[in-house]
């Protein structure tokens, strides 16, 4: 019995790549990170609850700056390794809600790995979810990625459920693979391959 044949591998887009910014969906704009942004992002870098499952934070006034500072230069793709963070505005009442990070972790294997912070005061609106989609829409259907994945720590409950409701898979749960805090943690990894990916856009409906 013959095995159904396999997509065709779309080309990869050269580069450097920049996306057609702001990358726009229902309620969101993520475009580049800009210095005036600094207020918003402060407010929540600041905070200790945000940056409790990240490997920095929270930040000072100078901390943040520097941050604000290094994402307003990742805007475009280069090479393996080169980061995209965007800030994530609401785009009816044109407030910052957080600000998400896309790595092209490895070009020749077609890889990347997705990441977010959002002020706790928009928690509760999907804003995350939503913002994360569109991360998965870029690397699969303009970079023609074959699997993206996230990692986070064990302990944050409230990001694996944001990445179950993308359609990430659980792959990985790495007992106490890191030092954070003073304290041994776990490390667990989500990812989704193309395939996976294609599969969830059928079922959506459009929109």
């Amino acid at each position: 019995m013959l095995r159904p044949s396999a997509p065709p591998i779309p080309p990869l887009p050269p580069l450097p790549f920049t996306p057609d910014y702001p990358l726009r969906t229902e309620r969101l704009d993520l475009r580049p990170v800009r210095h005036d942004d600094f207020d918003a992002i402060y407010a929540y870098q600041r905070r200790p609850e945000v940056c409790r499952y990240l490997y920095w934070g929270p930040h000072d006034e100078a901390g943040s700056r520097a941050s604000v500072g290094n994402k307003v230069t990742r805007t475009t793709l280069r090479e393996s390794g080169d980061f995209l963070q965007l800030a994530v505005v609401h785009h009816e009442s044109g407030v910052l809600v957080g600000d998400v990070t896309f790595v092209y972790t490895h070009r020749e294997h077609r890889q990347a790995s997705i990441g977010y912070v959002f002020n706790p005061d928009h928690a509760g609106r999907g804003y995350a979810t939503e913002a994360s989609r569109a991360l998965l829409a870029l690397g699969f259907e303009e970079l023609g990625l074959h699997r993206i994945q996230a990692e986070l720590d064990g302990r944050n409950t409230a990001s694996a459920r944001l990445l179950e409701r993308l359609g990430m898979r659980r792959e990985a749960h790495l007992r106490e693979n890191e030092f954070l805090d003073g304290e041994w943690a776990d490390e667990v990894v989500y990812a989704m391959l193309a395939r996976e990916w294609r599969a969830l856009r059928e079922q959506r409906p459009p929109a």
